[in-house]
């Protein structure tokens, strides 16, 4: 990566940082209008539909927040863990508790081409659900390894 683009991406996780809907329009001018976005729920393009994501997240969502533990980049990307919490509006019993890494792809002028989030949701969101939950556990075990 260059100087640039090393100074977009911290530009970057620092606006994650300290997300709330005011600065939703500064995360939106760091975006290429071919952006892509992909997260465990969701395949998008588009600087709109990016932003769509977040939009949602602060409708279903009371206080989400974005701590960011890390920033790292490499020759052909950036990265950026964190971790997510708040309370989903419709699920009191349910706090959001989730730490992933989101990978970042940007142009030589430093925006945003594409912003992939990888993190579990099996086992960090799916099986907190009730029901879904109970499943989600029961196909985890099946997968862990017992000493």
């Amino acid at each position: 990566m260059n100087d640039a683009q090393i100074e977009a991406l911290e530009n970057y996780a620092d606006i994650f940082g300290r997300l709330t809907e005011e600065n939703l329009p500064q995360l939106r001018a760091m975006l290429h209008e071919t952006v892509v976005f992909t997260d465990p729920f969701n395949w998008l393009t588009g600087p709109d539909a990016f932003i769509a994501v977040f939009e949602h997240m602060f409708k279903t969502m009371d206080n989400p927040q974005f701590d960011i533990l890390d920033i790292c980049w490499s020759q052909n990307a950036g990265f950026i863990k964190w971790h997510m919490t708040g309370q989903v509006k419709s699920a009191r019993t349910m706090p959001i508790n989730i730490t992933g890494m989101s990978e970042i792809s940007l142009d030589d002028g430093g925006q945003i081409l594409a912003h992939h989030d990888h993190w579990d949701s099996g086992s960090q969101l799916l099986a907190h659900v009730p029901i879904v939950g109970w499943i989600v556990k029961r196909i985890m075990r099946l997968f862990t390894l017992k000493m």
